[in-house]
């Protein structure tokens, strides 16, 4: 066994008081991990099954990979009034949060028409139908209403 060395010698050599392999400092190591954001593709997948859960209509994941350095993709869904439309919100913020992404800000929430919910490589948009029927955000980004990912809900 090797003899420890004292305080004043320690510190001259460079090592403090209490180093060595019984240090009880040493052995107490608490990891302190930040929940990781999660990738595109499991962000989407939580996004989509989210929405189909809570019985969000007409639900499109639109590719935008190339087209635009926002986002690598686009979920489109629609509610079937202001109430559902706030409430798919504030249960897709939940579950994000849930998953690690924190500092979500959702636009439009309050009112309900239109809520946009940036999560990243992912932005969410969610519509009553007359808003997104006039707006009609899929055909801008080249990909028809009813052909851009799935669907699910009444009329989906």
């Amino acid at each position: 066994m090797r003899p420890t060395r004292s305080g004043a010698a320690a510190r001259r050599d460079g090592a403090r008081a209490g180093d060595g392999p019984a240090s009880p400092r040493q052995e107490r190591t608490i990891a302190t991990e930040e929940p990781a954001n999660p990738d595109a593709t499991s962000l989407i997948d939580v996004i989509l099954t989210c929405l189909e859960d809570l019985k969000a209509i007409d639900v499109a994941n639109i590719d935008l990979t190339g087209k635009s350095s926002i986002a690598d993709n686009m979920v489109v869904a629609t509610g079937t009034s202001s109430r559902q439309v706030s409430s798919l919100a504030e249960r897709l913020l939940h579950r994000l949060k849930d998953r690690g992404l924190v500092g979500l800000k959702p636009e439009g929430l309050r009112q309900g028409d239109w809520v946009l919910i940036d999560a990243g490589d992912v932005i969410v948009h969610l519509f009553r139908p007359e808003i997104r029927e006039f707006y009609n955000i899929e055909k801008m980004w080249g990909v028809a209403s009813e052909s851009g990912g799935r669907s699910s809900g009444a009329g989906g």
